[in-house]
């Protein structure tokens, strides 16, 4: 199917769904590589105008990627659930932008709304959507998660403490982990990509971890983010499990170049599941959210299996793998596939906003890693600024790396200083059952949701010596 749309005298036409979707995409490195990106402004408004006017029925009907060729489409219309998008299938793109920026887009109504939204709908909206559109239909989207602390609150800004080492050393880890436990990061979890990537490493780190989380009755979760398999071996070996990770993406094809498939992610959940390792709450209900999932603008194009799509509708696409599997943590790690796909701070700043958005509208509890690689036009100014704006729009968990400079993967980060900082400038607050932990700890000041107490708090003095003497 063709579509089209006149800027004056000029006529602009789109061979196809999956055209139109590329046309209308926001000016980005990756699009003009993989030469599907508009190729002038204009044109660029006039598919945004064709894609505003177009039925949201239409998603239905016709595939940007293949449904015989891929499981990921299969699995987007296969469990699309009607009902909850009737109250909004008489709506085009450009009327369900409207609604949603309305007053009877409340939290509740977002949510029921969740499972009717395809990936395509919600990327098809946010190429409409000015930054602070994107920011403000995001902030009404509550997405609630529990393992062993509750994430996802309104008012809450949670961490993912990465104290990652270019060799694995453990007292280098624990350094870094000390570090960002006395700023009060780590409640979303503590997460270390592993430099060495075999499995007995893999289980050494999980024990270390849960380790430090059992004797310090730490209310968070460990992972250690290697490969699906590495981890799945890790728990045939008896590994101290909590999080499954993986990197996903959303194209049949580019979760193989990953070495995975729908699946293998099942059977790595039903495998965590069954461990029994989340937290009992007060309800009686145990945190059962075990999948941990990272993103990234661009991976799609750059195994290859774009399909002559857009990069940010497949990014969208991705989340739809995710939503599938009830993830505690769903990471878009922005800016660290490189310049190739996002060039600058504008077009990272612009993709970070989308993603959350898109992931939010979808049901996911949404993070994201405000970061570029040294050899983007970006700096740290940039970071601020989308760090700024995410936690305005709600953002679940953010990084915490200390001094904002991962030397193991030799990226640019966030630290747990900025963590700090959104939380005061934000009024926003751990998660709680962390903060009381902090707080019990003599971290926080008693009663205060992000201030640091004076001094060193007493339990860590003796791990601070240790590290001091090398031990």
């Amino acid at each position: 199917m063709s579509y089209a749309h006149s800027i004056g005298s000029q006529s602009y036409r789109f061979d196809s769904l999956r055209v139109l979707m590329a046309a209308a995409s926001p000016a980005r490195s990756g699009d003009r590589l993989a030469g599907v990106a508009a190729n002038s402004a204009q044109q660029r408004v006039a598919a945004q105008m064709a894609l505003a006017e177009l039925p949201l029925k239409a998603f239905l009907s016709e595939a940007v990627v293949p449904y015989e060729e891929d499981e990921v489409t299969r699995l987007i219309i296969d469990r699309h659930d009607a009902a909850a998008f009737a109250p909004v299938s008489h709506l085009t793109v450009g009327d369900l932008r409207n609604w949603l920026l309305g007053d009877a887009a409340t939290p509740a109504a977002l949510a029921a709304l969740a499972p009717g939204l395809t990936p395509e709908m919600v990327a098809a909206v946010s190429k409409l959507c000015r930054l602070q559109d994107l920011a403000l239909i995001a902030r009404k989207c509550r997405v609630v998660t529990r393992f062993r602390g509750t994430l996802g609150l309104a008012g809450c800004l949670a961490t993912r403490l990465q104290p990652n080492h270019p060799t694995d050393d453990a007292a280098g880890i624990a350094a870094s982990l000390l570090d960002g436990l006395l700023l009060g990061s780590g409640d979303a979890v503590i997460g270390i990509n592993p430099a060495t990537d075999d499995v007995p490493q893999v289980v050494r780190l999980l024990q270390m971890l849960d380790g430090v989380i059992a004797r310090y009755g730490i209310p968070t979760q460990s992972c250690v983010l290697t490969h699906v398999t590495n981890t799945l071996r890790a728990i045939e070996r008896g590994a101290p499990v909590d999080l499954v990770f993986q990197s996903i993406a959303g194209t049949e094809g580019a979760n193989r170049s990953f070495g995975i498939d729908l699946a293998l992610l099942g059977e790595a959940r039903a495998a965590a599941q069954a461990l029994g390792r989340g937290a009992v709450f007060d309800d009686g209900q145990r945190g059962e959210h075990v999948m941990y999932f990272e993103t990234g603008q661009g991976s799609a194009l750059s195994a290859g299996a774009h399909h002559g799509c857009d990069q940010q509708t497949l990014e969208a696409r991705a989340y739809a793998v995710a939503r599938h599997f009830s993830p505690l943590l769903v990471n878009t790690v922005v800016g660290f596939i490189g310049p190739e796909y996002l060039y600058d701070g504008k077009q990272i700043l612009r993709a970070g906003l989308e993603d959350h958005f898109c992931g939010k509208l979808l049901g996911l509890p949404m993070g994201c890693d405000c970061c570029f690689t040294n050899h983007a036009e970006a700096d740290v100014d940039d970071m601020d600024a989308l760090l700024t704006l995410l936690c305005a729009a709600g953002c679940n968990f953010i990084m915490g790396v200390p001094g904002a400079d991962d030397i193991m993967l030799n990226y640019q980060s966030s630290s747990f200083h900025d963590a700090l900082v959104m939380r005061q400038l934000m009024g926003l607050r751990p998660a709680p059952e962390f903060e009381a932990w902090l707080q019990t700890m003599g971290v926080f000041e008693p009663g205060e949701g992000s201030r640091l107490a004076e001094g060193l708090p007493a339990p860590f003095a003796e791990v601070l010596q240790r590290l001091e003497h090398g031990q």
